[in-house]
């Protein structure tokens, strides 16, 4: 059985982080889904479940990051092509997301970043797979 991973990530209003993520293209799994909390399908075997902070400061004792002021934590996603990389980010800032850093092209690896509303960071990045695989 493949593994899967599950990150979860408080978000102050799930309506909104909903309708974000949608404009980026994605879906969510109704199953999954309450006032409380809706589970992302970023693909088959990676997901993130959008916690509404009281909800997710059920599973934790410390306290929620500001991400005003900190970072929690990057989530670095692969694509494609360096197309797909401009493309996923473009509609995240379109969709009110804000510019992270600067894009990073290195040639044989390329990528950008963004902050989706509730300030958690995102890295979208391209590799090119001949140097993936060069030893």
């Amino acid at each position: 059985m493949p593994h899967k991973i599950f990150v979860n990530l408080p978000v102050k209003d799930l309506d909104r982080s909903k309708a974000f993520f949608t404009a980026l293209g994605y879906r969510f799994d109704e199953n999954f889904t309450d006032e409380n909390a809706t589970c992302l399908v970023i693909t088959d075997d990676i997901y993130a479940m959008l916690l509404t902070e009281p909800f997710f400061k059920g599973f934790t004792k410390n306290e929620i990051a500001d991400t005003a002021t900190a970072t929690e934590a990057i989530l670095a996603l692969s694509v494609d092509d360096r197309a797909a990389v401009d493309e996923i980010v473009d509609k995240a800032l379109a969709a009110g997301g804000t510019v992270a850093n600067e894009p990073n092209d290195q040639g044989f690896m390329y990528g950008r970043s963004f902050l989706d509303p509730d300030g958690h960071q995102w890295e979208i990045f391209w590799m090119d797979p001949a140097a993936a695989t060069a030893s």
